[in-house]
């Protein structure tokens, strides 16, 4: 049987996150100037990388309608913390970025107050909505648990932290990949991984001795940091027509990247080295059962992709 195509695979899951995306505000909610903010970022496409992931860890484990709805929802609550992050990224005191996906990004066109609101919004419902679904099932307090240390000190806002603090400064490769797994691998880790968690019902001790639970969080690692890779090669690559978002502005803001750190060869085989990562835990996973096919789709993606 052939692999799925990447673009297939994309649109498979647009449609299949959509309408829990624009179900999580009620109408009279998005009357409010916060909520259509919020959702202006929300609703602005994108790759949906995360949602993506979220979809083809559910199909290899085969997780049954149940269980699928269960991840459809944490799906969106994902997109939900990664469109916060991106959101306050954007602002003046962060990154200062006027483009987003292709569009002017959220305080360009509500102001930067209400980006702020629109912000910590999606991050208070995100949490909101992880309290409600634990409620009803007490089983993914686990997966719940770790979503949030994903977007915590420990996770994507620890990154944030360690990028801002070094802004001038030239750091340790270790310190960069460290900054690089938090910022951008840890919402990947929360999406690789969550499935499996649901589908598990486990508990942080099962989570931290399972060896598929751990060869998923390896998996997320490697593929993050390739994606994070591939992302500064694009910085000094390509151009803001094709990417959708500003490009020049790390070495504008004096960061360090990849290829600051290894030039533009070294980046690109650093590269290398991740997408073979990558292949070998497929390669184990493979061998325990799972489908892969689609993890090997999205590999190449990864790779070969100009945007």
């Amino acid at each position: 049987m052939e692999k799925t195509d990447i673009t297939t695979l994309l649109e498979k899951t647009e449609a299949w996150i959509l309408p829990e995306l624009e179900s999580i505000f009620d109408e009279k909610e998005k009357e409010d100037v916060t909520v259509k903010a919020a959702m202006y970022s929300l609703m602005a496409g994108g790759k949906r990388l995360r949602p993506l992931m979220m979809h083809l860890t559910s199909e290899m484990l085969n997780a049954g309608p149940d269980k699928e709805a269960d991840i459809k929802y944490f799906a969106a609550t994902l997109e939900m913390l990664h469109t916060y992050s991106l959101i306050h990224d954007d602002l003046p005191g962060l990154d200062n970025d006027e483009l987003r996906r292709g569009k002017p990004t959220c305080h360009m066109v509500y102001g930067e107050g209400i980006a702020i609101l629109a912000g910590d919004l999606l991050l208070n419902k995100a949490m909101e909505r992880m309290f409600a679904i634990c409620e009803k099932n007490p089983g993914y307090i686990h997966a719940s648990s770790m979503m949030a240390e994903n977007a915590g000190i420990r996770g994507m806002l620890g990154g944030q932290s360690i990028d801002i603090a070094s802004e001038d400064k030239e750091i340790s490769l270790e310190l960069l990949t460290e900054l690089q797994e938090k910022k951008t691998g840890a919402f990947i880790e929360a999406a690789i991984v969550t499935p499996y968690y649901l589908y598990k019902n486990m508990t942080r001790e099962e989570s931290a001795s399972d060896e598929t639970a751990k060869d998923l969080r390896r998996l997320a690692n490697h593929i993050g940091l390739a994606f994070q890779i591939k992302d500064d090669i694009l910085d000094v690559t390509s151009s803001s027509e094709v990417l959708g978002k500003s490009t020049g502005k790390d070495e504008r803001d004096s960061k360090a990247t990849f290829v600051t750190h290894l030039g533009l060869d070294g980046a690109k085989g650093r590269l290398d080295e991740e997408i073979k990562n990558i292949k070998t835990i497929l390669d184990k996973l493979s061998a325990k059962g799972f489908d892969t096919r689609d993890y090997e789709t999205l590999t190449d993606f990864l790779v070969n992709r100009d945007r």
